[in-house]
């Protein structure tokens, strides 16, 4: 079920990093193969209750599952998930953390926390309010209730369900469409949707000043204006 190991886990933010950092890299898709996107945090290689001593499992959580998925909050480039079967914890929040989700009608997601008697890690109590509200980010904690693909659409935590079949395709279509687009103008809009909802209006709308005078500077701009005063569509090439 992919249930995610450290070294897993370090290639997954090495790779994001990676990506943000080359200017050949367009989009980036997060899927999986077999029955599950990612049961979670695999917990078999991690200290055991006896083991441990104040301050450990802070360290564990702030290194490992917020890590993980701040580096796709903080990827430069779109990042789409591709969510094939069971999304659970740290998996379901890997997904949430993602730009834009696309989902199997068989997908589920679960925050199986409260199962497990603990509170949600990874982000999970940042994320889900700003998707859904406090009221349904605590009905979908407190319960732990398995929540199909159709009814996470309905709730806006999915973009689109598409049937298993079309998944793949789907997801190479939305990051074709992404590649080719302006790369820096995402990754700014990326970063001023990421931070409006932990800022005020006047230090929201400073970023946003400031942003599109770092955007006119990239080719990608000037050839967006170019296109427009030339009646043609426009090529980018990400810088």
């Amino acid at each position: 079920m992919n249930a995610v190991t450290w070294d897993q886990r370090e290639r997954i933010i090495a790779l994001l990093a990676e990506a943000s950092a080359d200017p050949a890299v367009r989009a980036v898709v997060i899927t999986a193969t077999g029955r599950g996107f990612c049961a979670g945090a695999d917990l078999r290689g991690g200290p055991q209750s006896g083991d441990r001593v104040p301050g450990d499992v802070t360290r564990m959580i702030r290194r490992g599952a917020q890590r993980f998925v701040s580096a796709v909050l903080d990827c430069e480039k779109p990042v789409i998930a591709a969510v094939n079967g069971t999304a659970a914890g740290l998996g379901a929040h890997l997904a949430l953390a993602c730009d834009l989700v696309l989902a199997a009608e068989s997908a589920t997601f679960v925050e199986v926390f409260v199962r497990r008697g603990i509170v949600p890690d990874g982000g999970g109590a940042y994320l889900l309010p700003r998707l859904v509200g406090p009221q349904r980010a605590k009905e979908l904690m407190f319960f732990g209730d398995t929540l199909p693909a159709a009814e996470a659409r309905a709730m806006g935590l999915v973009n689109r369900v598409v049937p298993a079949e079309d998944l793949e395709k789907t997801a190479r279509t939305w990051a074709e469409r992404l590649a080719q687009g302006p790369t820096r103008a995402l990754a700014l809009t990326k970063h001023l949707v990421n931070t409006s909802l932990d800022t005020d209006r006047a230090t929201a709308f400073a970023a946003e000043a400031t942003a599109q005078e770092l955007c006119m500077t990239t080719r990608d701009a000037q050839e967006g204006v170019a296109a427009f005063v030339e009646r043609r569509s426009p090529s980018y090439e990400g810088r």
